[in-house]
């Protein structure tokens, strides 16, 4: 059995679709659902999911062992990261080497790293006057966005998409692809 922690910091939506994707597998439990955001969306969505969530400060993220210890009790050994804005703290990223992935919202190595999230990478690939974007799904290390490849999938772009038009097309892109990849990974 799989048990997986999903993290994020936001609306949620690619939590939902993972652990939709998952419901009613044999082989993986969605165990819980953290965020560092009190009013983060996916706290809904966890509860509507029937999903246990915990809401965690930075400081006992980035400071202390709590979060690890959390995740010990619940036996969870891989880490799924949503949409989650933190950088993860040394000792996280080595208690769980190899079994964190991300998905990011452009084709790495362009677009990444601190403050490339959300709509920010999507203004930059517009206004770099880009023909393409879309995911790339890697496992993290201690730098942003800089972890191994596993996955990318591309969307082409018009001349005349909007930011929230090439956000639309890549969320297209992570609802059928990352779960997927998930899966491959385990």
């Amino acid at each position: 059995m799989n048990r997986i922690a999903i993290l994020a910091s936001g609306s949620g939506s690619n939590a939902e679709n993972i652990a939709r994707y998952f419901k009613g597998n044999p082989n993986v439990e969605i165990v819980v659902i953290l965020t560092n955001n009190a009013d983060a969306f996916v706290l809904n969505r966890a509860k509507e999911l029937n999903i246990e969530s915990l809401v965690f400060s930075k400081s006992d993220f980035m400071k202390t062992d709590k979060i690890i210890d959390f995740l010990d009790e619940k036996k969870v050994d891989f880490i799924v990261l949503a949409g989650f804005l933190l950088l993860l703290p040394s000792n996280f990223v080595r208690k769980f080497s190899d079994r964190i992935v991300n998905i990011h919202p452009a084709l790495l190595p362009k677009y990444g790293g601190k403050g490339m999230y959300g709509m920010n990478v999507h203004k930059a690939v517009i206004e770099n006057g880009e023909s393409e974007s879309g995911i790339t799904i890697h496992l993290v290390n201690e730098n942003y966005d800089e972890g191994k490849i596993v996955f990318q999938a591309k969307c082409k772009l018009e001349k005349d998409d909007s930011p929230e038009c090439v956000a639309k097309k890549v969320h297209q892109l992570e609802y059928e692809h990352f779960p997927k990849i998930i899966e491959q990974l385990l």
